[in-house]
């Protein structure tokens, strides 16, 4: 029997442990409680919302059947991530080249309404750093939108990665480096605004 009140306390050991025997309603609640970071994972390694969404469900419906694989000693979200960003690589694989241009292309015209110059000044900045890392190598995408982008914790980030947590230490030092020669190169407007 599903008890929807009993679910809330429930920790996330739990919740996978009953949604593998079955229990819808623990699906749902760790589905709602990891859809908006899977997401934004899968978003930021593809730039296309509805590519986005397809990895998401993709990845929820590979976790439900792989639940008995879960390590309950190791936390939900990384694991699931970790699924997320394997299915969102494979779909950037695949689409390739020919969706990050009808990407851009849908984009090139459309000009944000906002309601101040601040506000237009930060969509700008979040933009332009969005296409600064999207220009580097994707394992050093994937390092800085977990750590960066989505705020997990090393460990976290060493849990969706698959790594060690001294290795995403590494990876993440590279990666910041090469991101700030990509700015310095390419988006010097952005390193004089965070300097202003």
């Amino acid at each position: 029997m599903n008890e929807p009140l009993g679910e809330l306390r429930l920790s996330e050991t739990d919740l996978a442990a009953r949604a593998g025997k079955g229990d819808e309603l623990a699906w749902e609640t760790l589905m709602r409680q990891h859809q908006e970071a899977a997401f934004r994972l899968a978003y930021l390694l593809l730039g296309d919302p509805h590519e986005a969404q397809d990895a998401v469900q993709e990845a929820f419906i590979r976790a439900y059947r792989s639940l008995d694989r879960y390590d309950p000693t190791r936390p939900f979200r990384p694991w699931l991530l970790s699924i997320t960003a394997n299915l969102a690589r494979n779909r950037q694989r695949a689409v390739g080249r020919y969706f990050a241009a009808l990407f851009r292309l849908g984009q090139a015209g459309v000009e944000p309404v906002v309601d101040s110059e601040s506000e237009a000044q930060q969509h700008w900045e979040a933009r332009a750093l969005w296409q600064a890392v999207r220009r580097l190598k994707p394992a050093s995408q994937e390092v800085i939108y977990l750590r960066h982008f989505l705020a997990l914790s090393e460990a976290e980030t060493a849990e969706a990665m698959g790594v060690p947590a001294g290795t995403v230490k590494s990876r993440l030092h590279r990666a910041l480096a090469s991101l700030k020669t990509v700015v310095e190169r390419d988006f010097p407007a952005l390193r004089e605004g965070r300097e202003g």
